[in-house]
């Protein structure tokens, strides 16, 4: 085994469930529960393969732009991030430790995190140093950006009285913002590859910092920590 893929294959992974964590100022969460959600989300990519896979052999798509969009929305898209959203749903959301909107974030991450560290492993130890270092810039940061906006909304959910909706939300924003990813990389044109790829990756990572700043900055234990200074 190469160790060194191997470290490559899970630091990304590590390093930004790491700084969710450290982004989380106000009420920090216990490491037995972040750990839990870590590595339901590394686990749950078994059933989610098998999903994928059982889509692909049961629907016969073509090449169009239809068929492409299908794949990548609903075949790839909905299956990873339902199999996230319900670790998240079942492993953290009903856990007294999630007191506050910011942590559907720290734990909607911890899951996606364990998920894309699990995928990370299985591309990169067949691709390469070119592959681990390529991921490094774009598929691991794409799934913690998807992860930031489900969580920003679960996050939000338990706090509110229409919850569904806000879990719904979550779920979708999401689905779009992978599907989006992934659609633009199975399309055979370099431009839109390049263009709408990054374009969905650049407005997905942007709209999760400005998430993460308005939870921390409405954060119900702000005032308490100020007064205990």
């Amino acid at each position: 085994m190469d160790y060194t893929l191997l470290g490559l294959a899970i630091a990304p992974g590590v390093a930004i469930a790491l700084y969710v964590y450290l982004r989380d100022k106000y009420e920090k969460e216990p490491l037995a529960l972040l750990l839990k959600s870590f590595f339901a989300g590394f686990f749950i990519i078994v059933p989610a393969a098998l999903i994928e896979m059982w889509f692909k052999q049961t629907f016969v798509l073509s090449g169009s732009i239809a068929s492409i969009a299908l794949n990548n929305f609903i075949f790839i898209g909905l299956t990873e991030e339902l199999c996230k959203f319900i670790c998240l749903y079942l492993v953290a959301y009903p856990k007294p430790d999630f007191n506050e909107p910011f942590d559907g974030i720290t734990y909607a991450v911890m899951v996606s995190m364990g998920f894309a560290t699990s995928e990370n492993i299985l591309y990169v130890m067949d691709g390469g140093l070119h592959v681990a270092v390529m991921r490094i810039f774009t598929a691991v940061p794409a799934h913690a950006s998807f992860s930031i906006l489900m969580g920003y909304f679960v996050g939000l959910a338990k706090f509110k009285k229409h919850d569904r909706i806000y879990l719904l939300l979550g779920l979708v924003a999401a689905t779009l913002f992978h599907g989006a990813y992934d659609f633009f990389l199975s399309i055979n044109n370099i431009e839109l590859i390049a263009f709408g790829a990054l374009i969905s990756l650049v407005v997905g990572i942007r709209l999760s910092f400005k998430a993460m700043r308005i939870l921390n900055e409405n954060s119900p234990f702000k005032y308490s920590k100020l007064l205990r200074k």
